[in-house]
C-alpha cells in the first residue's frame, strides 16, 4: 500500500495574488477501513477521496507549495488520529472547491470561444457542401481528442503519475516522475507523429470511409490534410494535461481549448477569404500547436523541481509501469465511443447538403452542460486514483458515487434549458449572415432529440474513469460501447430515412443510454473479483438518480412554457433557463437530492473565501 509521508503544514496566505492558496500537505494515509474521514468537495457533504501526496515543488530550487499557474499540491485528509480533522477538512474542501471553480471557469471559457468559432463558421461559410467538408475533415481531430485529451492518455495515464508521485514523496532513488516521462513521451511522439503522416497520406480513403456521398470529395480531403496536423499536437497536449493533472496542477490543462478555439478563430478570419474553408482546417492544426504551447511552461517547472526525501514513511508503494494493454484498453473504447460521430456522418452524408452542418451545430451546443457536468470528474479522477493507489477502494467508491449524483444534476439542469429553449438558443448564436432562419429550424429540431443522450453521456464519460482509475486493464467497458455503438448504427440505418437528421439523434441518444446502463451494471457491488477497484452500490446510486431525473423533467416542461410566452428571442432564453434552473433547485431541495444542500454550502465557502482574498 502506498503511503503518504508527512509534512509540515504550509501556510495560509488569503492575500495571494496568483489565484492559489497553500494548504496543508497530506498526512500518511492508514490501512484502508481504518480512517473514515470524509473530504468534503463541491455537491457533497463530505468527501471519500484521500489527497495526494507531496508533489513536486512550484517552481526550481522550491521544495513546496503551489505554483503561480495552479491550484494547491495536497489535499489534506480529514480522518481522526491527526489532532485537526476539522482544519484538514475544511483545507480540503476549499482546495477541490477551488480547483472545480478554476476548472470549470477555465471550461466555460473554453465553450464560450467554441461558440464563437461556430459562430464564426457560420457566418462565414454557412451550412453548404462546403461547411460538411470540413466537418467531414474535422472528424480525425475530434476523435483525435477524445483518444489524446479527454477519455483516453489521461485515463491511462494519470493512476501512473499519481503512483509515480507517490514514490518521488517518499524518498525513492531517482526520481520515478522523470523516469516515467523517460519511458513512455519519447515512444508516444514517435507514434503521434507517424499516426499523423498515415492519417495526411491516406486522406482520400479516410474522406471516402467517412462520407461516401459528399459531393466534393476534394475539399474534404485538403481539409484532412492540414486537420492530420493535429494529431501530433494533441498527442503532446493531452500527456502534458495528464502530468499536470496528477501533479494537481489544473490551470493550464484547463486553458487549453482557450488556446485551442482562439488558432481556430485567428485563421478563419485572417485566411478565410483567400483559402475558404480550408482556413478553418488550417486553424485546427495551428490551435493544436497553441494547446502544447500553452501547458509547457507549467510542466518544465514541475519536472525541473524536485520534492527532497522524506524519511519515516511507512507501507510500500509498488510500481505500476503504463502497460501498453491498459494503453490499448483505453484508447480502444474512446476510439469506439467516437466512432459515434463516424455513424452519425455515415448516414447524414447521403442525406440534402446542410444535414451534417445542423447535427454538428446541435450537438456543439448541447455538449456544453454535459462538458461542464465532467469538470467535477477531471478534478476528483486523481483523487481517485491516489485513493486506489493507497488501497483504500472504500474512499474511492464513495467519491464515484457523488460524482455520479453531481455530474447528473449538472448535466439535467443543461438538458432542461437546451430542449425548452433550443430554437431561442440557436437563433441568437447562429442566425446570421449564410445561416438562414431554415437552419436555426432544423438545428433546433435536431438538438432536443440530441439532448435526450446528455445524461447517458455524462454517466458513462464518469463511470468509465472507475474503470481504469487503478491503472490496470479492463476489457469490458470497450465491449459494452460496442454495443451501444451497433445499437446506434442498426436503429440510426431505420429511422434516417423517415426521420432524417432527427433518427440519426434519437439513435445516438438511444446507443449512449445502454452503454451507460451497461457500464454502471459493470460496477456492481457483488462483483467481488472484478479486476477493478471500484464497486459501486447500485441501486442506491439509481435512487438517488431517479430524483433530479424527475426533478428535471418538471423544469424542462415549466422552461419550455416560458420561453413560449415572449417573441423575442433574448427574453425567451432569459425566462425559458430562470424557469428551468429554478424550478430544478427548488425540486432537488424538495426531493432530497444528495448534495444539493451542500453544493450551496460550497459555493458559498468559495464566495467567502474569495472575497477575503480580495479584501487583502
Amino acid at each position: 500500500m502506498t503511503v503518504v509521508p508527512s509534512q509540515s503544514p504550509a501556510p495560509d496566505t488569503d492575500g495571494d495574488t496568483d489565484g492559489s492558496a497553500a494548504v496543508p500537505a497530506a498526512r500518511a494515509v492508514t490501512p484502508a477501513g481504518h480512517d473514515t474521514g470524509p473530504v468534503p468537495v463541491p455537491g457533497s457533504g463530505s468527501d471519500s477521496g484521500p489527497g495526494p501526496g507531496p508533489g513536486p515543488g512550484s517552481g526550481p530550487g522550491s521544495g513546496s507549495g503551489p505554483g503561480p499557474d495552479s491550484v494547491p499540491d495536497s489535499v489534506p485528509d480529514s480522518g481522526p488520529g491527526t489532532g485537526s480533522g476539522t482544519g484538514s477538512g475544511s483545507a480540503s474542501r476549499k482546495f477541490l472547491a477551488r480547483a472545480a471553480l478554476v476548472t470549470a471557469s477555465l471550461s466555460i471559457a473554453g465553450s464560450l470561444l467554441g461558440l464563437v468559432r461556430d459562430q464564426s463558421l457560420a457566418r462565414l461559410f454557412g451550412a453548404g457542401s462546403d461547411t460538411d467538408a470540413f466537418l467531414v475533415a474535422w472528424t480525425v481531430p475530434e476523435i483525435a481528442a477524445t483518444l489524446l485529451i479527454e477519455d483516453g492518455l489521461a485515463i491511462a495515464l494519470i493512476p501512473a503519475f499519481s503512483m509515480a508521485l507517490a514514490r518521488r514523496a517518499r524518498g525513492e532513488p531517482g526520481d520515478p516522475v522523470r523516469a516515467l516521462v523517460a519511458a513512455t513521451l519519447p515512444r508516444l511522439c514517435l507514434a503521434f507523429a507517424a499516426t499523423a503522416a498515415l492519417v495526411a497520406a491516406a486522406a482520400p480513403f479516410v474522406v471516402q470511409i467517412l462520407a461516401p456521398g459528399l459531393p466534393d470529395p476534394g475539399l474534404a480531403v485538403d481539409c484532412t490534410r492540414l486537420t492530420a496536423i493535429s494529431l501530433l499536437a494533441f498527442g503532446i497536449a493531452g500527456y502534458c494535461s495528464a502530468a499536470l493533472r496528477a501533479h494537481r496542477r489544473f490551470v493550464a490543462p484547463g486553458a487549453i481549448y482557450v488556446a485551442y478555439n482562439t488558432g481556430i478563430i485567428a485563421a478563419m478570419f485572417l485566411l478565410g477569404r483567400t483559402w475558404g474553408v480550408r482556413a478553418a482546417a488550417a486553424g485546427v492544426a495551428v490551435g493544436g500547436c497553441l494547446m502544447v504551447l500553452v501547458q509547457l511552461p507549467s510542466l518544465w517547472r514541475q519536472l525541473a523541481s524536485r520534492t527532497p526525501a522524506v524519511e519515516g514513511a511507512a507501507g510500500d508503494a509498488q510500481e505500476r509501469p503504463v502497460r501498453l494493454a491498459l494503453i490499448a484498453a483505453v484508447l480502444l473504447f474512446a476510439l469506439c465511443r467516437q466512432s459515434q460521430v463516424l455513424v452519425e456522418r455515415f448516414l447524414a452524408s447521403s442525406l440534402p447538403s446542410g444535414a451534417i452542418s445542423h447535427l454538428n451545430y446541435a450537438q456543439k451546443v448541447a455538449q456544453i452542460p454535459m462538458t461542464l457536468s465532467l469538470m467535477v470528474c477531471t478534478v476528483t479522477f486523481p483523487v481517485v486514483a491516489r485513493a486506489l493507489a493507497d488501497g483504500d477502494t472504500e474512499r474511492a467508491r464513495d467519491r464515484v458515487e457523488r460524482d455520479l449524483v453531481l455530474s447528473s444534476c449538472v448535466v439535467l439542469t443543461g438538458m432542461g434549458a437546451v430542449i425548452a429553449c433550443a430554437p431561442q438558443m440557436i437563433e441568437l448564436l447562429f442566425q446570421r449572415g449564410a445561416f438562414t432562419a431554415s437552419d436555426t429550424a432544423a438545428t433546433s429540431d435536431v438538438m432536443r432529440v440530441y439532448a435526450l443522450g446528455l445524461l447517458g453521456q455524462t454517466l458513462v464519460g464518469t463511470l468509465v474513469r472507475s474503470y481504469f482509475s487503478a491503472g490496470r486493464p479492463s476489457w469490458y467497458p470497450l465491449a459494452v460501447m460496442a454495443a451501444g455503438i451497433t445499437a446506434t448504427s442498426v436503429i440510426g440505418a431505420v429511422a434516417v430515412r423517415p426521420w432524417g437528421v432527427a433518427g440519426i439523434a434519437a439513435a445516438n441518444a438511444f446507443g449512449i443510454t445502454v452503454t451507460a446502463a451497461l457500464l454502471l451494471t459493470g460496477l456492481r457491488a457483488s462483483r467481488r473479483g472484478s479486476p477493478h477497484g471500484v464497486r459501486l452500490r447500485v441501486r442506491p446510486v439509481l435512487t438517488e438518480l431517479s430524483r433530479p431525473v424527475l426533478a428535471a423533467v418538471v423544469a424542462t416542461a415549466a422552461g419550455a412554457f416560458a420561453s413560449s410566452r415572449f417573441a423575442s428571442p433574448v427574453v425567451g432564453l432569459a425566462a425559458g433557463v430562470l424557469s428551468v434552473a429554478g424550478v430544478f433547485a427548488a425540486l432537488s431541495l424538495a426531493l432530497g437530492v444528495q448534495g444539493s444542500a451542500s453544493a450551496v454550502r460550497s459555493v458559498r465557502t468559495v464566495t467567502r473565501r474569495l472575497t477575503h482574498g480580495r479584501s487583502h
